[in-house]
């Protein structure tokens, strides 16, 4: 049998608004925001390039229910493409764009198919050899039940089948569980391949038969780090070649410093700015966090002489006129095991006294909040388990805080 090749995308996100990157440049902060659909595009040009028997899109479009005026007419002129170019593309909406969603809707071209709420069956033919595609749209946000049982089983030996599915492993909790199943239950579909969708993070559950998570094709924050992308598969029976296609406009990344022996400021700079320019020239524009590591107590005394949010703000300084752009998102910092020991027996000392406090202590640590003119009036009388709380609280902090860890 021949084999036949297709491009498995999804959670495109398209018109993401990017929340938590306020302080970021103006310029900057529309080039972010305009990556989704830059991703979007890299996609739709690498199809017409590389003319797949067809493109799967499994789920999430759209980043909301509400989907933009302009998210959608990006989409439809991006399908409008795939259509002069002869290229089917099979769609089935998720959690994020279900289909109670209130829109204004775009006709779209004839080579695009939405599957409607029930689980459906498509048929098309690809170089004499039947192929069937399988998927349902959410009907609305909240799909919890299991669907896998109203996807129809293979019988067809000498066809391919394939099901697309905007889902979660149950069990994982990472993401919000919806429409949740388990290996066992695709696989007994005896399906060629599983089109998933809905996790953000790329992975491959399974082999044979492929059950696949491309990921986003665009990182939305600092928890999505790495290169977004989607698959290129070429499948044939028991033989499967997955290509990941890169399409991150900007990454989102951390990026580990070491701070061995450094005592002054020039030479702290100095790694930082080689560390960041390491970044560059191997991902291009990025959001990216700077974490130090090996902070011995000199490093650490040079780095507390001068706020945080100074070094932070030097450190973006230096990358404003760079291209591609990278801006800093954070510092954060390990510091090394012989002063984290010193810093734990400080901090045990503390605790210790902490923990002789009683109720009336207690009540004088907090007093003077209570005797605020205005707040007081507001606030209830604390009870015993309210102060325990705050004390457990209190040690928290106590050892994030001498410590020097984030």
């Amino acid at each position: 049998m021949t084999s036949i090749r297709f491009f498995h995308a999804a959670d495109l996100h398209l018109d993401s608004p990017f929340k938590g990157v306020t302080s970021m440049p103006d310029h900057q902060l529309k080039t972010l925001r305009e990556s989704t659909f830059k991703a979007f595009q890299t996609l739709i040009q690498t199809a017409v390039q590389e003319k797949p028997d067809f493109v799967l899109i499994v789920g999430d479009i759209y980043d909301g229910e509400d989907r933009s005026l302009r998210a959608q007419h990006k989409f439809q002129e991006g399908m409008e493409t795939l259509n002069r170019h002869q290229i089917p593309v099979f769609i089935c909406y998720g959690n994020h764009d279900h289909l109670a969603g209130k829109w204004t809707r775009f006709q779209l071209p004839k080579n695009v198919h939405v599957f409607p709420k029930q689980v459906e069956k498509v048929k098309l033919q690809i170089r004499q050899h039947d192929v069937y595609i399988n998927g349902f749209s959410y009907k609305e946000r909240h799909v919890k039940d299991s669907m896998i049982a109203r996807y129809e089983d293979s019988v067809e030996k000498d066809s391919f089948n394939i099901g697309m599915l905007h889902g979660s492993l149950a069990g994982d909790t990472t993401h919000a569980v919806y429409s949740p199943f388990t290996k066992d239950q695709l696989i007994s579909k005896n399906y060629d391949y599983w089109a998933l969708g809905h996790i953000h993070k790329r992975q491959i559950l399974h082999l044979e038969p492929p059950i696949v998570y491309p990921g986003n094709i665009q990182s939305r924050h600092r928890n999505e780090k790495g290169t977004k992308g989607f698959y290129d598969v070429t499948l044939e029976k028991g033989n499967t070649q997955l290509t990941f296609i890169p399409t991150s406009t900007i990454t989102y990344d951390q990026i580990t410093c070491s701070c061995n022996e450094v005592v002054h400021a020039n030479e702290w700079f100095e790694i930082i700015d080689s560390a960041i320019e390491d970044f560059r020239n191997e991902n291009g524009a990025g959001v990216v966090e700077i974490h130090l590591t090996d902070v011995d107590a000199d490093t650490l005394s040079m780095l507390e002489a001068t706020p945080m949010d100074e070094w932070l703000s030097m450190v973006r300084e230096t990358q404003e006129l760079k291209d591609p752009y990278i801006w800093i998102h954070s510092i954060t910092m390990d510091v090394s095991e012989a002063l984290e020991m010193e810093s734990s027996g400080l901090t045990e000392h503390v605790i210790s006294v902490m923990d002789t406090w009683d109720t009336k202590q207690w009540k004088e640590i907090v007093s003077d909040v209570y005797q605020h003119p205005r707040l007081s009036r507001y606030m209830e009388n604390l009870t015993d388990d309210d102060y325990e709380a705050i004390h457990l609280e209190a040690r928290s902090l106590i050892q994030k805080e001498l410590i020097g860890k984030e």
